[in-house]
């Protein structure tokens, strides 16, 4: 064991190196604009210059006359293909190509087709277009920006959430902070460029396309095309950087499946980082303004969270994270009101943790503020206000370990070495602060499907068509089945990405874990099963051990007296050469629909704070050391510590790799990202990796990651709460907490840069 690889304590499995960690430091694991396809032509996309208005007249005959361009899928190309849908499947109800509106600077107005990359990209460059151009809103504050409630516009935000006399508790109360925070817009840039590879045979369409979603897309693409979902195959092995951005489908998947069948052959569409930031979904700019009351004693007696946030003209996406941060303490009276603001951008959607991300920033800064003012600790404020239930709907949590949380981290991180004065710490030139803050998710779990084939050999394949998305699901769920059916890990292999295998929900949420582990699982149980039968049937191998218990192990079927079996008797025994079991998992409080929803590539999310009999979370606890230096104002992060309970952990080394690269994406909020707006003509400036700012080595010193022991059997079969989103949401505002600490500038809003501390 090693820091990589932590021991494993209570409730928690062996860090098991990741089963494609070879295949993909050696390059062989296959991307999906990556994998050979024979005979392939190349698509380039071309996008309009403008943001609002109508496209008067498209010139395409420059493009048409290049060498080697085949063909060019433009608008009223899109004939008896139906508009994409808003939703969890579908990342915007924009159909690009289906009319002249323009929505959005960047919007697709064409896809050239060529024998070459080149040859396309040239092609897509002298395409020009006259625009009935009208004057754009690009955010808040701009003319023609339209406002609406947010609640019941989404299915995942279906209300405000309050409790109590808000008004009143806040009038009387003591101590009392009125602040507004914000964050900015920020885009997804993975390593792996967005692409799209549609190809034809006969009737049946093949993509290849990095999805987090598989069994979605194909029920979505099908019906964009209108063609039977049978004939549709998603496939998606390797993902390399999602989070989100591969989760819903955009326009685009169906323009190439388009183009692939007007050239007759297959059509890779790889977009460019530049063109990305307009033809995929983003996290959403939001505003906050929070009020707390408190007595002199510290306890909180009235908390209110008000949010504002930007969206698309036509599509209401809802981060909605109030339905966290109303939850978080033992408030007293809690307020809360989610507004859109609708804008003429493209339509926002999911990046890491997307509705706690920034709300829990605004709360966790506002919980600071409030503990500077009471001359409070802030880790001791947020203790006072340890809830014994959530204060909404007055129901148990599942689990709770925030605590806990904070005592480890912050023996680990040296809290009580912190002087609590503002500008008391010191080092040479740099001045040094120690921040703190909360994490937390909501622990869902969603229907999922798989298969589990055994043979006699102690072979073991497990198919689900759920995603490798960097996470390490594919090494837990070997984990899951070597565990249950008694075999080395080595001598399992998965599946998955693939639309074709049993469908899985989406990989998001911080579901997968749970839900794939939990139906791999059940078809293990139904595999032991019938083992076990024939085991200790009066034909079997262990005939005569009566009600023994059995279990399985070296390959092995054992009973609690010591006799065993070898899994090669026992199939001996049953005259076959394997067991395959088809196991379909749904959560407690599923509708009697649900697994046909799954199907339908519409899967039901259960837990959080949706279920009847109590609230579901995982914690953590993060603390943050900052130095600024005293003339320049440059900031840097030597350590941070974080400790998080999240149920079973299926995998330390898997698990600390999640929690680690949050924080340090927490690091890249507070600082560095941030998509930088042309108010004029709501356009995206920063489009590269060059100004667009994300974490490098030399930004990231310590990151000491704390696994704390939990146990949680009202979850979910497995126990797993989920731990992939739940690392970044407090970096930030610990960040900002130890920068208040070392300087007294309190930055409410983010990304905190080097000219926010210039006095």
């Amino acid at each position: 064991m090693n820091q990589a690889a932590p021991a494993p304590k209570e409730n928690m499995g062996n860090p098991i190196p990741r089963v494609d960690a070879g295949l993909k430091v050696t390059g062989q694991a296959g991307y999906p604009a990556d994998l050979a396809v024979a005979n392939v032509a190349y698509g380039v996309l071309a996008t309009s210059n403008i943001a609002k208005g109508r496209i008067s007249a498209l010139r395409l005959d420059k493009a048409r006359a290049m060498p080697g361009v085949l063909d060019i899928v433009s608008v009223g190309d899109m004939d008896g293909v139906d508009k994409p849908k808003f939703g969890n499947t579908g990342a915007s109800s924009i159909g690009p190509l289906h009319d002249r509106t323009i929505f959005h600077d960047g919007q697709i107005i064409a896809l050239v087709v060529a024998e070459t990359f080149e040859a396309a990209e040239e092609g897509a460059m002298q395409i020009s277009a006259d625009y009935t151009q009208e004057t754009p809103s690009a955010s808040f504050d701009s003319a023609g920006a339209e406002m609406e409630p947010a609640a019941g516009k989404s299915p995942l935000f279906k209300e405000d959430v309050n409790a109590g006399d808000f008004e009143a508790a806040y009038s009387t109360a003591a101590v009392k902070i009125d602040q507004t925070y914000s964050t900015p817009t920020q885009h997804h840039n993975p390593i792996e460029l967005f692409s799209t590879t549609a190809m034809w045979q006969g009737d049946k369409l093949t993509i290849y396309e990095p999805s987090q979603n598989v069994t979605g897309w194909k029920i979505e693409l099908a019906r964009q095309l209108n063609i039977d979902p049978v004939n549709v195959r998603i496939v998606s092995p390797y993902i390399g950087g999602a989070f989100g951005s591969k989760g819903p489908m955009t326009a685009r998947t169906a323009i190439v499946a388009v183009a692939a069948r007007r050239v007759r052959r297959p059509v890779r569409c790889v977009v460019s980082r530049m063109q990305a930031f307009n033809t995929q979904t983003y996290r959403a700019e939001t505003r906050h303004r929070i009020r707390i009351g408190a007595g002199k004693d510290g306890r909180i007696t009235a908390f209110a969270h008000e949010g504002w946030e930007v969206t698309s003209r036509p599509d209401p996406y809802v981060v909605g994270g109030t339905s966290a941060t109303g939850r978080m303490y033992d408030y007293g009276s809690v307020l809360t009101r989610v507004s859109l603001v609708h804008a003429d951008r493209n339509t926002p959607g999911y990046m890491r943790s997307p509705p706690e991300t920034p709300y829990v920033y605004a709360l966790e800064n506002a919980m600071d503020e409030m503990a500077v003012a009471l001359g409070m600790d802030p880790v001791q404020f947020r203790r006072i206000n340890e809830p014994q239930k959530e204060p909404i709907g007055g129901k148990p949590f599942s689990s709770r370990s925030l605590i806990n949380c904070y005592d480890q981290a912050a023996e680990a991180f040296g809290w009580s070495t912190r002087d609590p004065a503002v500008g008391s710490m010191r080092d040479g030139d740099w001045l040094v602060g120690m921040g703190c803050a909360t994490a937390i998710y909501p622990t869902a779990a969603a229907p999922c499907a798989a298969r589990v084939r055994l043979t006699a050999d102690g072979q073991v394949r497990v198919q689900c068509g759920s995603h490798e998305i960097g996470t390490g699901v594919r090494t837990v769920a070997a984990q899951m089945a070597a565990e249950r059916l008694g075999v080395d890990i080595d001598k399992v292999a998965v599946e998955m990405g693939d639309s074709a295998l049993p469908p899985a929900p989406v990989s998001g949420g911080s579901i997968s874990t749970a839900s794939v582990c939990s139906a791999v699982l059940k078809a293990c149980e139904a595999v032991r099963e019938k083992l076990f039968v024939a085991a200790a049937g009066n034909d079997g191998p262990l005939a005569g051990s009566g009600n023994a218990k059995l279990d399985m192990t070296n390959e092995k079927v054992v009973t609690e007296t010591g006799k065993s079996a070898k899994l090669a008797d026992v199939f001996k025994a049953m005259q076959i050469g394997a067991i395959e079991e088809y196991a379909e998992f749904a959560p407690n409080g599923s509708s009697p629909e649900a697994l046909k929803k799954l199907y339908a590539g519409q899967a039901e999310f259960h837990g959080g704070d949706q279920d009847k009999d109590s609230v579901k979370y995982a914690f953590g606890a993060e603390f943050v050391e900052v130095r600024i230096n005293s003339y320049t104002r440059e900031i840097r992060v030597p350590r941070m510590v974080g400790a998080f309970a999240a149920g079973r952990i299926m995998n330390t080394r898997t698990a600390r790799s999640q929690l680690m690269g949050g924080m340090i994406w927490g690091i890249g909020q507070a600082l560095h990202e941030a998509t930088e707006i042309d108010q004029r003509h709501a356009r995206y400036v920063n489009r590269d990796l060059q100004d667009y700012l994300v974490p490098v080595n030399a930004d990231i010193k310590a990151v000491d990651v704390i696994l704390v022991p939990e146990v949680d059997h009202e979850v979910n079969p497995a126990g797993v709460k989920g731990l992939g989103e739940l690392g970044n949401v407090g970096t930030a505002a610990a960040v900002a907490s130890a920068v208040y600490h070392a300087t007294g500038r309190r930055i409410r809003d983010l990304p905190i840069r080097i000219d926010d501390l210039i006095t």
